[in-house]
């Protein structure tokens, strides 16, 4: 069943599939604000004709393609209704929190796996890294009002080559990131959970005894999931050990990072800036400083989002599929005790 919005030609390659029954009415789905949107525009209802013909799609599915309503709660509505349920695929590289937020029986979590995006967005998560890095280590604010005032001013601009960055995660992201940092000439540090070596870092250190590295480092890209084991592991003593050269990025989730000691860095101008697509509490409350800092590259946690997003989850899913019907293990099974 495609359970969140797909275009038809996607759907199609889905359909294409040796021994696969496809359950897609769009007239029961959102319409989408954006290409690739998994969940819609808001308001959306069907009308009780439409829920009902919902609810008989429910019923017949084994596979669900995207999360229902694309929220915890409308997953667990979904999976009341779905008694045959085996798989869900989710769209997102978070889909482990959804799978926590829906609040799932016991039983619910043994019949269904949960597979999440996992490594669909890492190029556009790198992407975005590296453009607040250069937009910080290059002033693009100062140039900015320099041509605002027409006065031709020179300064020297900070460099990216042969400074140290440290990328806090080593997984599919922290690996994009890794690869473009060492084309900027970089000295990349993999902090991971463990020191064995990685041919994409220059040297490795386990997350467990990273205070040096995060010392040595001019750059900290935060990379990991949102889990109790990840949670304020980037703490206030840790920010006060940084140097004042330091751009703080992070793309991986906001739970990660003592907010409010960050913030307490940027005002006092004690780090360089930071780099920043996701929070601690999203939406970013209104009186968030972080929404006027000038010190801060801002997005709001639609950084990874891409115009190919789509095509690249359907590619994992096809290949999900092919392992499903050849009971083989399917990729980026989500774990459901850290639901990551």
């Amino acid at each position: 069943m495609i359970a969140s919005p797909l275009e038809a030609h996607l759907v199609d390659r889905i359909a294409a599939l040796p021994d696969v029954e496809v359950l897609f009415a769009p007239a029961l789905l959102p319409a989408t604000r954006y290409p690739s949107d998994h969940r819609g525009v808001d308001g959306f209802s069907r009308d009780a004709a439409g829920e009902a013909r919902w609810n008989e799609l429910l019923a017949d599915a084994e596979v669900f393609f995207g999360v229902p309503g694309d929220t915890g709660p409308t997953l667990a509505a979904a999976i009341a209704r779905a008694p045959a349920l085996r798989w869900v695929q989710g769209t997102a590289a978070g889909a482990g929190e959804q799978v926590r937020y829906a609040r799932l029986a016991p039983a619910d979590l043994e019949r269904i796996t949960f597979t999440s995006a996992a490594g669909i967005h890492g190029g556009m998560l790198a992407e975005f890294a590296f453009y607040g890095l250069l937009a910080l280590r290059k002033d693009a604010a100062r140039l900015e009002r320099i041509r605002a005032a027409r006065s031709w001013e020179h300064f020297a601009m900070d460099e990216l080559y042969g400074s140290t960055i440290a990328v806090v995660g080593m997984g599919g992201i922290g690996a994009a990131v890794a690869q473009r940092a060492r084309a900027f000439g970089m000295h990349v540090i993999g902090v991971a959970r463990t020191a064995h070596p990685n041919p994409l870092v220059d040297e490795t250190v386990a997350i467990d005894a990273a205070a040096d590295a995060y010392r040595r480092a001019d750059t900290i890209v935060v990379t990991l999931p949102g889990t109790e084991s990840t949670r304020g592991l980037i703490d206030r003593a840790t920010i006060e050990s940084w140097k004042p050269s330091m751009v703080f990025i992070n793309v991986g989730r906001g739970s990660v990072v003592d907010e409010a000691a960050l913030i307490d860095a940027l005002t006092a101008g004690s780090i360089r800036g930071a780099v920043l697509d996701v929070f601690e509490a999203e939406p970013l409350p209104p009186d968030n400083p972080l929404w006027t800092l000038s010190n801060v590259v801002f997005s709001p946690h639609t950084a990874a989002l891409s115009i190919r997003e789509n095509q690249r989850i359907v590619d994992l899913f096809c290949d999900n599929v092919r392992r499903y019907a050849a009971g083989e293990q399917l990729r980026n099974v989500v774990n459901v005790k850290e639901f990551y």
